[in-house]
């Protein structure tokens, strides 16, 4: 086991809320616009996962009442996730019986792959309400236990052993923000894994990498059919 901070004190994020009924509104809506499908690169693993992008976009948009939304990172299978899932799968050490967190966790694949290969507890965050429905079914599916947190982490510390983060580098500011935090729990002990086919804001000059995949994916939301992807560390 890593080392857990002694004195954590986090600062905490913000946490959303939503009414029962809410809940079962998105959950509906995802099994309504997904089917069942396995990503390429980690066949093991189902997911309830959109065929195309601009579709349930446009319909997350509808649903929401709201225009200019993100893409809904939560269904598809991004290549970052698909290497950190990949390698936590073939490398079950690095999560077996410890306490797992995959921040940013859209569908819930690392997460999902953290639990498959035997972590005690696993935590999956995102600030997306339809991704922590997601995550719920998803993790239903492979019949593995995942508590989902709709939640802002950056910030927070507690305890984690292991926190993977996956496509965490679209946008400069939550990049950096999300490095400097990541670093910080590297630096007091946890094992840190960050998946990314190196964007823009992934802060390489900070980071080694430890393997590189071939990830198949859709070119709706990415630049090719394949995307070299690498799962990294902090120096």
């Amino acid at each position: 086991m890593t080392g857990r901070a002694a004195s954590p004190s986090p600062a905490r994020g913000r946490r959303w809320r939503e009414a029962p009924d809410e809940g079962f509104a998105k959950r509906a809506f995802i099994l309504a616009n997904t089917r069942l499908t396995a990503p390429p690169l980690v066949p093991e693993v189902k997911l309830r996962l959109a065929d195309e992008a601009v579709p349930i976009w446009t319909k997350t948009e509808e649903e929401l009442g709201a225009m200019g939304l993100p893409p809904p990172f939560w269904a598809f299978a991004w290549a970052g996730g698909q290497a950190l899932a990949r390698y936590v799968l073939d490398n079950p050490a690095l999560v077996r019986e410890r306490h797992v967190l995959d921040f940013a966790s859209g569908s819930g694949l690392v997460a999902i792959a953290a639990a498959l290969a035997g972590a005690s507890a696993v935590e999956a965050s995102d600030v997306d309400p339809f991704a922590t429905a997601a995550i719920g079914i998803n993790a239903a599916e492979n019949a593995v236990s995942v508590f989902a947190r709709l939640e802002d982490l950056i910030g927070a510390d507690e305890g984690w052993d292991t926190v993977l983060a996956g496509d965490i580098a679209y946008e400069r500011e939550m990049a950096a923000a999300a490095t400097h935090w990541l670093a910080s729990l590297a630096a007091r002990g946890a094992t840190v894994l960050i998946g990314d086919p190196r964007r823009t804001y992934l802060p390489t000059d900070r980071l080694d990498c430890v393997i590189e995949y071939r990830v198949p994916v859709t070119r709706e939301l990415e630049d090719s059919e394949i995307k070299r992807t690498g799962v990294f560390r902090f120096r």
